[in-house]
C-alpha cells in the first residue's frame, strides 16, 4: 500500500520538507540549504515513509486529543467511562487518536500543503473513544530555511470537547556538525512537574539552576523525559534552540502563547532530542486535583483554537 507523501521545496535555497499526509500529517523530513550545505534537522527512522515504523518515534508527530499519557486506559467524564487502547507499555493510552491515521490533504501547492483529519469523517470509531467530535487543520509552509506550522483545533459536536495539543519533534544531532554530544539544547522553563511513573502528581515546583537551562545544556550531559512549566516568552513567543558549535549552525523552534509546557526527551539511541511544546501537562484528562491547573482545555461547541510553531535554520 502507497501512503501518501507531499513534499515542499523552496525555489531559491533549495530547501525541502516531507510531509507523511497517510501517516498523521507527519513532517518526517526537513532539510535546510545553508549557502550550499545541507543541514538535516529531522530525525526519522529510514523505513518511516512506508507507515511500518512506531508512529511516535520519529519525524514530528501531532498529539491530540490527548498529548502524553493518560492514567490507565479508562477516563470517566461528565458521568460516562471511555475506554481506549493501551500503548505505552505501562498500560496507559498515549498520544491520542491523530498520529497514526491517514488524514486528507485539501490544499497543495510547491511550498504549502494542507492537511485535515475529522474524527467523525477520517475514522468513526474514535468517536466511542471520546467525548466529542473534532476537526484538526494543519498547515506547513516552507521559505527559504524556515518552516512555519499552524494548528487549527475545532470542536464541530454539539457536546464539549475536553483536549490538549503537542508536538513530537524529533531533532536530529549534529546539525552537520562532528559532534552531537557537543551540542547545547535551551529550555526556556522555569519551573519542573513531578512525575511518578511518567504521570503528573500535581506537585510543579521552582526549576533548579533555571538560568543554565535557559543557557543551554550540553547534549552529552542530558537524560530527560520530563515535564518543564513557567515558560519563559517574549514578545508571545518562546523559543527553544539547539546549537552546534562544530558547524556554527543553530536551529530555532518558537511558538505562540496556546503553548503552557514543554517536555524535553533524550531518546536511547542519541541520534536525536525531542523538545515538544504541549499546551497542558501530559495525563491532563480525568486528573481531578483541586486548586492545580494542568491546563486542560474544553472548547465548547462550535468553539476553536489555533497553535503556531515555526522552525528556522542559521
Amino acid at each position: 500500500m502507497t501512503i501518501e507523501n507531499v513534499t515542499l521545496t523552496d525555489p531559491k535555497t533549495g530547501s525541502r520538507a516531507s510531509i507523511l499526509a497517510g501517516f498523521g500529517f507527519n513532517c518526517y523530513e526537513f532539510v535546510a540549504n545553508i549557502n550550499g550545505r545541507e543541514v538535516d534537522v529531522v530525525w526519522s527512522a529510514p523505513d518511516f515513509a512506508s507507515g511500518n515504523e512506531r508512529a511516535s518515534g520519529s519525524g514530528i508527530p501531532l498529539l491530540f486529543p490527548f498529548p502524553g499519557r493518560l492514567r490507565g486506559t479508562v477516563f470517566h467524564w461528565e458521568g460516562r467511562d471511555y475506554q481506549l487502547e493501551s500503548g505505552d507499555g505501562r498500560g496507559n493510552a498515549i498520544h491520542g487518536f491523530i498520529l497514526n491515521r491517514a488524514w486528507r490533504v485539501i490544499e497543495q501547492s510547491g511550498t504549502r500543503v494542507v492537511g485535515q483529519f475529522q474524527a467523525s469523517e477520517d475514522d468513526p470509531t474514535i468517536l466511542e473513544q471520546w467525548p466529542a467530535d473534532f476537526r484538526v487543520t494543519a498547515t506547513y509552509e516552507l521559505s527559504g530555511n524556515r518552516l512555519a506550522s499552524t494548528f487549527l483545533f475545532e470542536n464541530p459536536d454539539d457536546k464539549p470537547l475536553p483536549c490538549g495539543f503537542g508536538t513530537h519533534p524529533y531533532f536530529r544531532l549534529p546539525l552537520g556538525g562532528s559532534s552531537g554530544e557537543s551540542c547545547l539544547v535551551t529550555i526556556p522553563a522555569t519551573e519542573h512537574w513531578e512525575l511518578v511513573d511518567m504521570l503528573p502528581t500535581g506537585e510543579c515546583r521552582a526549576l533548579e539552576a533555571a538560568a543554565a537551562y535557559q543557557r543551554g545544556l550540553r547534549f552529552g550531559d542530558m537524560t530527560f523525559d520530563d515535564v518543564f512549566g513557567g515558560l519563559v516568552f517574549s514578545g508571545g513567543e518562546c523559543t527553544s534552540q539547539i546549537i552546534d558549535p562544530s558547524s556554527n549552525t543553530q536551529l530555532s523552534m518558537c511558538f505562540d502563547g496556546s503553548f503552557r509546557e514543554l517536555v524535553v526527551y533524550t531518546p536511547p539511541h542519541r541520534g536525536a532530542v525531542c523538545v515538544e511544546p504541549y499546551t497542558c501537562v501530559p495525563g491532563t484528562v480525568g486528573l481531578d486535583m483541586p486548586g492545580v491547573d494542568f491546563g486542560l482545555r474544553v472548547l465548547q461547541p462550535g468553539k476553536s483554537f489555533t497553535s503556531r510553531v515555526n522552525l528556522e535554520v542559521s
